[in-house]
């Protein structure tokens, strides 16, 4: 089988479509796993659902996405991130807010578990450091784990004492336990503005880091044309 991992696309349609296409290039897919925050930010919150439903998929939510639903308030959120919450909810038609809503935190695919944040908690932390990484680790029941939110992309393998940070390039399935972020479709924070994602071969046994350039200026212009923060837009030719 070959995954197509998508995290954090946050309502941002070109960069969607440029990492499937991306992804239909390099051998294909079978499924997408989305990690949560397929609305927020962007301006095609709408657009990003539809997609991702049209596809064989696994979905879990995020906080953008409970957000957009009022299954969680804004009040942890940013003042700009609270507002796009706002204006994305209101974009939603009630069946997507239903769908959204519906999401689970957690779930369990074959041999990885799939978090947004991490297993501490799922809809809110970040799991950046081999500290938090070892903690996850500890409550992961399957061999491999994959998770989001950060918008960093990023591997941590379990050794004998805890956690350690590897290169997020080309991660074998094998007998050393990991968890893995993909990093970000739609507003990657790691200084490269090109989409990020992951392809998994469970046949050739490989976690693949991918990363895709698309028109920014496309969703730059989207987001002015409906009055999103400033700031919002202009992070994503920065990658911030």
């Amino acid at each position: 089988m070959r995954i197509a991992v998508v995290a954090d696309v946050h309502s941002n349609l070109e960069a969607f479509e440029a990492v499937l296409q991306d992804a239909r290039e390099s051998g294909g897919f079978d499924v997408v796993w989305s990690l949560g925050d397929i609305v927020g930010y962007g301006p095609d919150p709408g657009a990003c659902i539809q997609l991702l439903l049209g596809l064989p998929h696994v979905a879990i939510a995020g906080n953008h996405d409970y957000a957009a639903t009022g299954a969680i308030g804004t009040e942890d959120f940013n003042p700009l991130a609270a507002e796009a919450a706002r204006w994305t909810a209101a974009q939603l038609t009630l069946e997507e807010q239903v769908w959204l809503a519906a999401l689970s935190a957690v779930q369990i695919e074959g041999e990885f578990t799939l978090a947004h944040g991490s297993l501490i908690d799922p809809v809110w932390d970040y799991l950046m450091s081999s500290e938090a990484a070892y903690e996850h680790l500890m409550r992961q029941t399957t061999p491999y784990g994959l998770v989001g939110h950060s918008h960093v992309p990023g591997v941590f393998f379990q050794t004998r004492s805890g956690a350690e940070a590897a290169d997020p390039i080309d991660t074998p399935l094998d007998d050393q336990r990991f968890v893995a972020n993909p990093g970000s479709v739609g507003q990657p924070r790691d200084g490269d503005p090109r989409a990020a994602y992951s392809l998994i071969d469970t046949e050739a046994r490989r976690l693949v880091f991918r990363r895709v350039p698309y028109d920014i200026a496309i969703t730059q212009a989207k987001m002015r044309a409906v009055g999103l923060p400033q700031y919002l837009l202009e992070r994503l030719s920065l990658g911030r």
